[in-house]
């Protein structure tokens, strides 16, 4: 928007400009300010010297117990002085009167009136209000209370003359600037033209077009341009002289530079001009899918025909942007499939190339982004259904309270199942992350089967009895004590169980079958639910892998729960496995070595 020439004087007249708006609109706030004040000030005076005397003519009222009286002249008060509070009350906050709001008050005036302490006269100034309490004392009765109010409404057109003049003063007096600034501009522009060519050259720019200013400014100019045009000579001999230098160097190292190339993962291409790629490494040539010498000295339109990568290099060669431009494009199955991201950024101007592009695979990286984008949102909403059900059962106990122990019972019972849940949902996030850390651990010892399944049956007896499911423990007499690390047991006995459970429905029926020996203890847990189809068999022990079924979306999950009962079951020497038919219910069979040390 700015004239070469301008940009020196530009930012002065700017702050001149801004800061004579601003006088004006300062003196414009004060007016409105010292307005707005002495309203405030003529009501406070006028509530003050009101209340003084309506205060006295009360007092010999209520002495007479004329509560009538007392009444019409609160409410002739209240619309004489434009009063939003008039109120007289005891010294207990009983209203005896209140015109301002029609309150009717008391009936009566009692023989004596409730006790209190005398006030003091007390003016009162904020948030828009004035308001005032001054005392009322009547000898042989008591105290009483005045109190006053009125709301400040300020006028959004008060004190327009004031502003019309003061608007017409600014606008007069910016003309006067811009006139000013106008004749400054007309003065000034080639010296401001010369000072932005050598800002121009201290970033960078060499040419002598770039730096050249025209010579409409006088002879200013005309100095500048001839000294610009000696400094383009020297340098043109300057580079002639260090190209006969350098060039037998340059011949050895280019073959270096081939081969470091070629050995990067990335894509690298050199554009000229013309748009052609000029070099292509090996990598490059991968990812373009041709080869490398069909690759050179042809248009790069030809290779990558995805329109916003074409524009940014257009843009980058032609001088419009020159800064780096990165471009993510996602390649069909046709073309090899994944995802290319493609930067493309200046190469400098003494070089014979234009532009540079660098292409790299990050299809993996985006695969990770949207698995670990999925287990946030599902374990949030993991998360939230044991927390909102523990804060609604919470409230439930407190409202209950002693008067309803049934209840209160069990809402505590049921804050202690979602503490429970939610404990094992945090459980496998930490341990997922423990395992991928390699520093997942066990910590062995002495496992009693037949108190912990006996855990088992209570904790899960009142989610099955709530869906009408069948649950059933079958286990031997007697069951042997193992060696194993008993809360990573529990931990996946625990999936295994609240799976069968999640995806059974209504009426359905769930069964623990439980075999143990010297060997081996294998723990069957059976479902009559919506099955898992063949093919997806082995991938729900996936880490965040659901199954495809539709019924499964409407069920909240992480996709972490069989993976990690999998992996701490190998831990222990033993393992996972599942037999199931869609529609007809799984079987899933935990197998662990009773006495083997873990793996």
């Amino acid at each position: 928007m700015l004239m070469r020439g301008e940009r020196m004087i530009a930012s002065t007249g700017l702050a001149v400009a801004a800061i004579f708006l601003l006088s004006i609109a300062a003196a414009g706030a004060w007016s409105v300010y010292t307005q707005r004040d002495g309203e405030r000030r003529t009501a406070r005076t006028e509530i003050e010297s009101c209340g003084r005397l309506l205060a006295r003519s009360a007092e010999s009222l209520l002495a007479a117990d004329d509560l009538i009286s007392v009444r019409t002249l609160l409410v002739t008060t209240a619309v004489d002085h434009r009063m939003d509070a008039c109120q007289v009350r005891f010294a207990d906050g009983t209203v005896v009167s209140d015109a301002a709001s029609n309150r009717t008050g008391v009936r009566e005036l009692p023989k004596q009136w409730p006790a209190g302490a005398a006030i003091s006269q007390e003016m009162t100034d904020a948030q828009g209000e004035v308001s005032g309490v001054f005392p009322i004392v009547v000898p042989g009765k008591g105290v009483a209370t005045l109190a006053l109010g009125r709301r400040l409404n300020y006028s959004a057109m008060a004190g327009w003359e004031a502003q019309t003049g003061l608007g017409v003063i600014g606008m007069l007096g910016f003309g006067a600037v811009w006139v000013v600034y106008r004749r400054l501009r007309e003065r000034l522009r080639a010296l401001g033209a010369i000072r932005e060519a050598l800002v121009a050259l201290e970033r960078g720019e060499t040419s002598s077009a770039g730096l050249a200013i025209s010579a409409a400014f006088g002879s200013e100019a005309k100095a500048w341009n001839d000294l610009v045009n000696d400094r383009e000579r020297l340098r043109n001999d300057l580079i002639a002289e260090r190209a006969k230098e350098s060039l037998s160097s340059r011949q050895g190292s280019r073959t270096d530079l081939a081969q470091a190339c070629d050995a990067m993962w990335q894509g690298l291409l050199v554009l000229d001009d013309a748009l052609k790629i000029r070099y292509a490494n090996g990598a490059a040539a991968v990812f373009l899918r041709a080869k490398r010498e069909s690759v050179v000295d042809t248009p790069i339109a030809e290779h990558l025909k995805d329109a916003a990568v074409l524009e940014a290099v257009k843009s980058v060669v032609g001088g419009g942007v020159r800064r780096r431009t990165t471009v993510e494009l996602r390649r069909t199955a046709a073309e090899g499939g994944g995802i290319l991201r493609i930067g493309v950024r200046p190469v400098r101007k003494d070089d014979a190339a234009a532009a540079l592009i660098v292409i790299e695979d990050v299809t993996q990286q985006r695969v990770a982004d949207e698995s670990r984008n999925a287990f946030v949102a599902q374990a949030t909403h993991e998360l939230r259904t044991p927390l909102t059900n523990i804060r609604l059962y919470t409230e439930q106990a407190i409202e209950a309270g002693d008067s309803d122990t049934a209840v209160r019972t069990r809402a505590l019972d049921v804050i202690n199942q979602e503490t429970r849940r939610l404990e094992r949902i945090v459980g496998d996030m930490l341990s997922v992350s423990e395992i991928e850390a390699g520093s997942f651990k066990l910590r062995p010892g002495d496992v009693r089967l037949d108190a912990l399944f006996q855990e088992l049956d209570e904790e899960y007896r009142a989610q099955a009895a709530e869906k009408r499911i069948s649950l059933a423990f079958t286990m031997p007499p007697k069951l042997p004590v193992i060696k194993g690390d008993r809360d990573k047991i529990v931990l996946a006995l625990h999936n295994l169980i609240g799976n069968a459970l999640k995806y059974t429905p209504e009426g359905g029926k769930v069964e623990i079958r439980v075999e143990a020996n010297e060997q081996e203890l294998r723990v069957d847990v059976v479902d009559t639910g919506i099955g898992v189809a063949p093919e997806e068999s082995e991938l729900i022990f996936e880490r965040f892998y659901r199954a495809k079924d539709t019924r499964v979306a409407g069920i909240t999950g992480t996709g972490l729960g069989l993976a990690l009962a999998r992996d701490v079951v190998r831990l222990h020497g033993g393992d996972i496995n599942v037999q199931s038919q869609l529609n007809h219910g799984s079987t899933f069979t935990l197998t662990l070595p009773t006495m083997a040390a873990a793996a």
